[in-house]
């Protein structure tokens, strides 16, 4: 038998993307999804989620939106209007050798977004990871701040096809979400037949229906809305039985 964790991420991300997320969880095959605690639509996902015990993780933003921390804190992680950075300026950077944000002010933003989302969900997060952002400094800050709290981090990267959660090997599915012929269902298909048996596998989504904020600040669009449609298909559940898949969560492992 063979363990597949299917993750949601970006509860938060905005009103729409979260009225997707709902109903890959209620309907679908969701059953982990990761809240951006420093989000305004933050408060409003985990409404809309209320009461079907989903697995919560902090999903930590740092390319998006309004710091939890106080910005004069964090000078490295703004930009001139005050905003975290963005996601394409951090790949920029990256792809030159270069670090832009501190550890140290990393660490600052990222306890100030794991004290909120405790303050949101009244619990600590079933897991802790980071959204879309290629820094080693972040992976710096991230395992500091999970060692400080004792959190169960999710140590995957972009490429990664095996990482670790809380310790122990996971294996990870390809995420062809940002490809522009991408086939939900065929991907699911494709990281279930090459999924490993000696350790759970996590598939990575990012379901999410469209609003104006979302076409304007995400080069992931259209495609989040294919997702929704493959998560909530019975068909697709039906096969994962067939191929005798176990559906699990981060409680799980």
């Amino acid at each position: 038998m063979k363990q597949l964790l299917i993750r949601a991420d970006d509860v938060g991300y905005s009103e729409a993307v979260n009225y997707g997320i709902e109903k890959t969880v209620k309907e679908g095959l969701v059953g982990s999804v990761g809240l951006m605690p420093n989000m305004p639509a933050a408060e409003h996902g985990l409404r809309l989620l209320r009461g079907t015990g989903v697995c919560i993780g902090q999903h930590t933003n740092i390319c998006l939106g309004k710091p939890c921390a106080d910005p004069e804190s964090i000078p490295s992680l703004l930009d001139e209007n005050g905003n975290l950075k963005s996601s394409r300026t951090y790949r920029s950077a990256f792809r030159e050798g270069r670090e832009i944000a501190a550890v140290e002010e990393l660490v600052i933003e990222i306890e100030a977004q794991y004290h909120r989302f405790v303050a949101l969900v009244g619990a600590e997060p079933d897991y802790f990871e980071a959204h879309a952002v290629m820094s080693r400094n972040l992976v710096a800050a991230l395992e500091i701040v999970a060692q400080r709290f004792g959190l169960r981090y999710s140590a995957m990267a972009p490429g990664d096809r095996v990482s670790t959660f809380a310790g122990r090997p996971i294996a990870c599915c390809h995420m062809g979400s940002m490809e522009a012929d991408y086939d939900p269902a065929a991907s699911l298909r494709a990281g279930v037949q090459s999924a490993r048996e000696d350790m759970p596998n996590i598939f990575v989504c990012h379901p999410g229906y469209l609003d104006a904020f979302l076409l304007r600040s995400s080069s992931l669009t259209v495609n989040r809305t294919l997702e929704v449609e493959m998560l909530c298909d019975p068909a697709n559940r039906q096969w994962l039985a067939e191929q005798d898949v176990e559906l699990i969560t981060y409680r799980d492992i």
